[in-house]
Parts: structure tokens; C-alpha cells; sequence
């Protein structure tokens, strides 16, 4: 079925390329990302292509539904696939990502937001990328809820109708911020 994640990332692209801003998308779930805290686990495992996608860009979102108060389970695996980056920081090294602009991006049909911000902002923090001010887009709306069936157009609209000023201004901040 569809994704409302996957939808709202589609609306606020286009509050990037209004900006001239290059986007793209990688869903996690189109990818086999294996269980592990290394930036390569081995014969299979596609996270070593999107880590190379991470290292290029300027700006990262972590964009993800709640569930039962959490992030995704796709969320965590890319947490821990960065765990190894967090190590070289132990170590004393510079972080591969630092300077970069972070943000993120919520759907869901109930509260929850402030903690998984939360949590993925001290993520962000303990691997050197910026979260600017305003750089968080949370849509919890009960249109969103499993069983509603809302479509793609109805969503965008929603997004576009409710949302659409939160998205520039946190599209300014994270040019702002990243280090471009």
C-alpha cells in the first residue's frame, strides 16, 4: 500500500527543488539493509551505497512514521549502521558528517513526535550534524490513520493546505545551516 511518509518526503521535495535544491528519496524498505553496527556487513547488504549517498550529500532527513510512541524499525537500523562513524568520533577523529544540515520528517495519527524528535536529535548531535531551528515537519492527523484509506491526493493536499509554509521555512533553515 501506499506510504504517508513516503508521501510527505514527495511533498517537501518539492519545497527543495523550489529552491533549487537536488533531492532524492532512498526508501528504506526497497533495500536489504542487514542487522549490524558496521558500514559493511558483507555480501548482500545494500547500506554501503546508501552510506556513500550520506557522505555526499549536505543535507540528511530522517524521515519515519511513529509507531507505539517509536520510530521505525528502519530508522534504528540506519542508527545502528551509523554506529560505526560514531566510533571513529570516540576514537578522536572527526566525524564524517559533521557540519552536515539534519532533519526530520514525522507522520502518524497520534502524539508521539516530541520524542522521537527528540531522540533523533540527539542522534543527529551525537554524530556532528546541525539540526537547525524549524528543521522538523510532523504531520499527525487522523487522516493518516491505517484504516482511512485516504489517497495520495488527498494527503498532498492536506500537506499543501497545512503544511506548505512549515516546509519552506524548514527548507531555508537547512540551506542556511549545511555547509554548501
Amino acid at each position: 500500500g501506499q506510504s504517508n511518509t513516503a508521501i510527505l518526503s514527495e511533498f517537501l521535495n518539492t519545497h527543495f527543488k523550489e529552491q533549487d535544491i537536488e533531492c532524492e528519496t532512498v526508501k528504506l524498505v526497497d533495500h536489504a539493509i542487514h542487522a549490524g553496527t558496521y558500514s559493511d556487513m558483507g555480501e548482500g547488504d545494500q547500506w554501503p551505497s546508501i552510506l556513500k549517498k550520506i557522505m555526499a550529500t549536505d543535507i540528511l532527513i530522517f524521515a519515519t512514521p511513529i509507531w507505539w510512541g517509536g520510530h521505525s524499525s528502519e530508522i534504528q537500523r540506519v542508527i545502528e549502521r551509523l554506529d560505526e562513524l560514531h566510533d571513529e568520533i570516540l576514537a578522536g577523529k572527526t566525524s564524517a558528517l559533521y557540519g552536515k544540515a539534519g532533519g526530520i520528517v514525522i507522520t502518524g495519527d497520534s502524539d508521539g513526535s516530541q520524542h522521537v524528535i527528540g531522540n533523533i536529535a540527539n542522534f543527529f548531535n551525537a554524530l556532528g550534524l546541525v539540526l537547525p531551528p524549524f528543521a522538523t515537519l510532523s504531520v499527525l492527523w487522523e487522516g493518516q490513520e491505517k484504516e482511512k484509506n485516504t489517497s495520495r491526493e488527498e494527503l498532498m493536499a492536506e500537506y499543501e493546505k497545512e503544511y506548505a509554509e512549515t516546509a519552506k521555512k524548514m527548507v531555508k533553515e537547512l540551506k542556511k545551516y549545511a555547509k554548501v
